[in-house]
């Protein structure tokens, strides 16, 4: 039994981890909905709190217009990530998620991603093009037997 614990345990050390693979930026405009897996760097522009409703956990959140030179998305920040989303930051969203509300796009960081404080961005907001403004409509495909 000892033995065999101690060849699970060589096992489990002599095995290698794959390596990392290098984050792909991507921009505002090339999201899309029920996408995941999203890291960009984005400008907060705007952070209005959500008042807290009902009697269940005591949760903080703020809904954030970010943006990049492309355009703008509504980011969901909840508990902690309140307190980082102020207006003018630039910030690095990491393994974001596209949660549909009110069939509009809102981008989220879950507990498996990241938000991260960077130096200012050299870009401007193109406030124009807010790609949560757009509303989108599941249609269900069904194929016809010939």
């Amino acid at each position: 039994m000892a033995s065999q614990n101690q060849n699970q345990q060589q096992t489990a050390t002599t095995t290698t981890r794959p390596p990392l693979r290098k984050p792909t930026f991507i921009k505002v405009d090339q999201i899309k909905p029920g996408s995941t897996g999203h890291t960009l760097t984005a400008i907060v522009v705007s952070a209005t709190a959500v008042p807290h409703r009902g009697r269940g956990r005591n949760t903080r959140i703020a809904e954030c217009i970010v943006g990049d030179e492309t355009g703008t998305i509504i980011f969901t920040a909840r508990n902690d990530q309140v307190d980082i989303m102020t207006p003018g930051t630039t910030v690095i969203l990491r393994n974001a998620k596209i949660d549909m509300f009110k069939n509009t796009m809102r981008l989220a960081v879950d507990k498996w991603g990241r938000i991260e404080v960077t130096e200012p961005a050299s870009f401007t907001v193109n406030e124009e093009n807010n790609v949560s403004l757009v509303e989108y409509e599941l249609v269900n495909v069904t194929e016809e037997a010939p």
